[in-house]
């Protein structure tokens, strides 16, 4: 599709679509990425939806937030960029923040997660889905196709956060290396825009730096979740365990209990896994007044995303420029056939996760059945299956 073509108002409303039906975490929400950006509305290709995997990837970050940010970047420039960031994390962020303040409620009344038990399988259906798409247009060779096997056997096995970005970075070095061709590296000139890292670099030096000197508890929320946002590379599973440190272990914002409510809650929730800050945030703020509260989780929501943001921002001019080399196009052959095989490990191991259940095999299969017929919109696939999850609680 030509971009000068593209309606930001259509696009916008695609990503809130998207945002609604966004379960599963990043793999997940790339299989809906691809059934809505590509198969639907052709905004990019599979490659180009693979090259973005691959570089947000490797960077700190929300990985399907940075994802998105790309089409956007790519669709209509930085600042529809921006839009949709906002119209992707937004909802789920208003969500948990009510959810901080409904904590009590929901615990009192015994709210049950039961009616969530086909999320998992239809999330697997929907990473099938983007893993077959990408594995179909880039696996092919015998090299591409043994890259793809090392990437889905190692990651299915040893999940440590190190181990993407190496393999994709390993995965094009030795497609490139292996490659034959001539005049690989020609010179392309590449005018980065410093704001952004001076932005990053501000916020960063100059958050610590007045929370060492004014102990205000709103701006050490925010510092303390935009440190997370740049240090933690593989996504919201990844940074849990930081926050839980720090907000349960360490300052006693939260219990135990409460932590783990919110994380149960946010599994359930459609959007980024990165929203969960803001009920974390929220519950940290507790105590004072109810705008307080609300500052507390947005300050948070906000501190985890900015880095991510201002990374792509600088980035991903500079990668649209790099991967006009030769020697770039044929790493990323490599690159390519290794995404596809992360996220068709990311698959089996939910998969195996959910339990290799009738039911649950129905569902994947189903799911994949109505993806390939391109005649349910993905947030409709949803509420079938949370319907149909809440009448087996009723058997």
């Amino acid at each position: 599709m030509e971009k000068d073509s593209i309606k930001w108002s259509v696009f916008l409303t695609d990503v809130f679509l998207c945002s609604l039906g966004a379960y599963g975490g990043p793999e997940a929400h790339y299989g809906l990425f691809t059934e809505r950006m590509i198969l639907k509305k052709h905004y990019i290709t599979e490659e180009e939806l693979g090259e973005y995997i691959a570089l947000t990837t490797m960077l700190p970050g929300p990985s399907s937030t940075q994802t998105i940010i790309s089409i956007g970047y790519k669709v209509g420039g930085p600042i529809l960029a921006l839009l949709t960031m906002l119209v992707w994390a937004l909802p789920a962020v208003v969500i948990m923040t009510v959810l901080s303040f409904l904590y009590q409620f929901l615990v009192d009344h015994q709210i049950t997660t039961d009616v969530l038990k086909y999320i998992g399988p239809m999330a697997v259906g929907f990473i099938f889905m983007a893993g077959f798409k990408i594995g179909k247009k880039v696996v092919s060779g015998s090299l591409n196709i043994i890259l793809f096997l090392i990437a889905l056997v190692v990651t299915y096995f040893y999940r440590s956060f190190w181990v993407f970005p190496a393999l994709l970075i390993g995965g094009g070095l030795i497609t490139a290396l292996i490659s034959k061709e001539e005049n690989k590296w020609q010179r392309v000139k590449i005018k980065p825009n410093y704001s952004y890292l001076l932005v990053f670099a501000v916020l960063a030096i100059g958050a610590f730096v007045l929370t060492q000197v004014w102990h205000n508890q709103l701006l050490w929320l925010f510092e303390r979740f935009f440190r997370y946002g740049y240090l933690i590379i593989g996504g919201g599973q990844v940074v849990v365990p930081y926050i839980y440190s720090d907000l349960v272990e360490v300052y006693h914002f939260m219990t135990s209990q409460e932590f783990l409510t919110g994380f149960g809650l946010v599994q359930g929730l459609p959007g980024p896994m990165f929203s969960f800050s803001a009920y974390a945030g929220g519950m940290a703020a507790r105590g004072g007044s109810v705008i307080f509260q609300i500052a507390g989780a947005f300050l948070s929501a906000l501190g985890i995303f900015l880095p991510g943001v201002l990374l792509i921002f600088f980035v991903f001019p500079i990668w649209q420029k790099l991967k006009t080399i030769k020697a770039i196009q044929i790493a990323l052959k490599g690159i390519l056939a290794v995404a596809a095989g992360l996220i068709l490990s990311a698959g089996l191991i939910l998969m195996r996760d959910s339990g290799f259940k009738i039911d649950n095999i129905a569902v994947i299969v189903a799911t994949m059945l109505l993806l390939f017929s391109k005649k349910v919109p993905s947030p409709i696939l949803v509420v079938l299956v949370l319907l149909l999850g809440y009448l087996v609680t009723l058997l």
